[in-house]
């Protein structure tokens, strides 16, 4: 991580596209970042833990993305470049600071990165943020390469203070995640502190003002499509004979369709766009004057092609139009080299004999994600299950590894919508169902989004068991620290906030810890929470096995053949893919169990031991 530090202009090196980002924020002076950790942007804040404080910067793994993005634009106010980044899903959550923040704007330049996830990778929705541009007069960057997005970071410092509006950066998966050549510019120190001056009319959004501020953002935004129209990013690819066919692009679907052109020496001319909000209408309206076909390579909405309709019926009603709207592609899911190619055979001849993208021959085997040999959420569900017995129950579960519980044999997963909504929906099953009621989540989940939930839930007297599975950590994004972590993303120690005095201090009256490794323990807690009346909060907290690799104690185990009865009760009911079933004999994969002793507690028969090394 640390050559993104080093200040050696024309440098090439090979950055994940995450890393690249970092880079242009150096580039750009950047003095302050926030995020909450979500994949595919998760690398950027990974990598700004680790140099943060050597570069001379603040950086800071917020609550939720509300609280980044307000910590964000706090800073550039104050005369100090800022970035906040998340996921595409976190916008939404920041969307109420976002949108009123654009009527007051900012001083200092100011970038957000929203990281799309197309074909939903690790994702509950695959929505286009592009349409919050739209939404919220955002301008808006879309680099296809980790070059690209360097580049647009660095220079999104630069248009926001030139505007004093925030600039929106929006990636994908394919961006960030992808390995490219990236030349490094010059680094710029970051300002080590600001000073807020006040200004009531612009920056405090009472509706005397903010009346008065959104004829600004238009006025601003007007400034913004000048840039867009003279912006380097927006950019022609010519051939060397007649076009056959006109092609406007964008984002990662620009790659793909690059690729075929070089590749097929392609009778093509290729606009790329690079901002592409405000809309570059004069420079798109060029390309549409000469052009008979046109054919819109975009993922996922037709953000682009709409306007490109709307355009041409003034400026070549005789052009045709192909995309999403002709079935030449779809609005789902991400591209590749083959997809669009199929799109372009439909509209011109493309040589055989070779192939854009390799597909195996073969079948491959399906490979879900599952919890890790040895997870506490593991030990978690089947106690919970067992202390619930044959009675019915729904499963509110929210986003983490704990969503995993959807799979068999623990099904106890029923209803999810995105971060903290298991317990609002919870309170929601409480009230109109005679069912028992679960609401799942994690300790990071808890400090984003569970505590106003369960304070609406003590206020409105839901009813239900609300499990807070405390691993220690935000474990699927990457073990990322959180306000109950005890130290901060700059290294330094903090608080350690409690999940257990926050609930008491909610007015829950049943809080209870448990070690879900300890299972008799953990079933007779659940006994009694299901039995309370009311919210009754119960914390199984046990560290995620990926940070306490190597101090679980007692070793590995294995089946003894002749005890076993082959009731399956640890396959059936606990289902660690450390066990392994070939027809009715059970047996443990030395290479993934990790002694935790989970098995060992379900077996009725006493027939899991130690391994008895050879």
């Amino acid at each position: 991580m640390r050559q993104l530090l080093e200040d050696e202009p024309g440098k090439k090196t090979l950055l994940l596209g995450n890393e690249a980002i970092v880079r242009g924020a150096l580039e750009g002076g950047v003095g302050h970042g926030a995020t909450y950790p979500g994949t595919p942007s998760s690398e950027i804040g990974n990598t700004f833990e680790k140099i943060a404080k050597e570069y001379g910067m603040y950086f800071e793994y917020s609550a939720n993305e509300k609280v980044a993005l307000e910590t964000t634009a706090a800073a550039a106010v104050s005369g100090v470049r800022a970035m906040a980044w998340m996921k595409h899903v976190g916008v939404n959550v920041a969307a109420d600071a976002l949108m009123t923040l654009m009527y007051s704007g900012v001083r200092a330049g100011m970038v957000l990165v929203a990281a799309g996830d197309p074909s939903l990778h690790s994702s509950q929705n695959e929505q286009d943020n592009r349409y919050y541009s739209k939404l919220g007069n955002i301008p808006m960057l879309e680099p296809s390469t980790p070059q690209e997005a360097k580049e647009m970071v660095r220079q999104g410092f630069d248009i926001s203070e030139e505007i004093e509006l925030p600039v929106l950066v929006r990636t994908t998966t394919r961006v960030n995640h992808a390995r490219g050549a990236v030349t490094f510019g010059n680094i710029q120190e970051p300002a080590e502190k600001g000073h807020f001056e006040k200004d009531p009319a612009r920056f405090v959004a009472v509706p005397q003002n903010s009346i008065k501020n959104h004829p600004k953002l238009l006025e601003r935004m007007q400034i913004a499509e000048d840039i867009s129209e003279r912006s380097k990013y927006n950019k022609m690819i010519s051939c060397n004979d007649e076009p056959e066919l006109h092609v406007i692009s964008s984002g990662a679907g620009f790659n793909y369709i690059n690729e075929l052109k070089e590749r097929y020496d392609l009778p093509i001319t290729i606009l790329k766009l690079g901002m592409t909000n405000p809309f570059p209408s004069q420079k798109v309206s060029g390309f549409l004057e000469h052009a008979e076909r046109i054919l819109v390579v975009e993922e996922l909405e037709p953000f682009l092609e709409d306007k490109i309709i709307e355009l041409a019926k003034d400026v070549n009603p005789s052009v045709e139009i192909y995309g999403k709207h002709t079935d030449h592609f779809s609005r789902l899911y991400e591209y590749n080299p083959d997809v669009v190619k199929d799109a372009l055979s439909k509209l011109i001849d493309i040589p055989e004999g070779k192939e854009a993208f390799y597909l195996p021959e073969i079948e491959l085997p399906s490979r879900p994600p599952s919890l890790c040999p040895g997870c506490p959420h593991r030990a978690t569900f089947y106690a919970m299950k067992k202390a619930l017995g044959k009675k019915e129950a729904v499963y509110s579960t929210d986003i983490g590894c704990y969503t995993l519980g959807v799979q068999d044999p623990l099904n106890t997963a029923d209803y999810l919508l995105c971060m903290g909504s298991s317990v609002g929906a919870a309170g929601g099953f409480s009230k109109n169902t005679d069912q028992q009621v679960f609401a799942l989540l994690g300790d990071s989940t808890f400090f984003h989004s569970g505590i106003p939930a369960l304070v609406s839930g003590v206020y409105n007297k839901h009813d239900f068991v609300y499990v807070i599975m405390d691993n220690r950590t935000t474990a699927m994004t990457g073990h990322q620290p959180h306000p109950g972590t005890g130290f901060t993303g700059m290294g330094e120690p903090t608080e350690m906030l409690s999940v257990e005095s926050i609930a008491k201090g909610a007015g829950v009256k049943f809080v209870e810890t448990v070690d879900p490794y300890d299972i008799e323990r953990t079933i007779e807690v659940f006994k009694k929470a299901i039995e309370h009346e009311g919210i009754s909060v119960v914390v199984p907290k046990h560290p995620c096995v990926l940070i306490e690799e190597g101090k679980i104690k007692g070793g590995k185990f294995q089946v003894d053949q002749e005890k076993c009865k082959q009731c399956h009760i640890c396959t059936n009911q606990l289902g660690c893919i450390a066990l392994v079933r070939d027809g009715d004999k059970v047996s443990i994969n030395p290479t993934l169990c990790i002694g935790c002793t989970q098995c060992v507690q379900v077996c009725p028969f006493d027939a899991i031991v130690p391994e008895v090394k050879a």
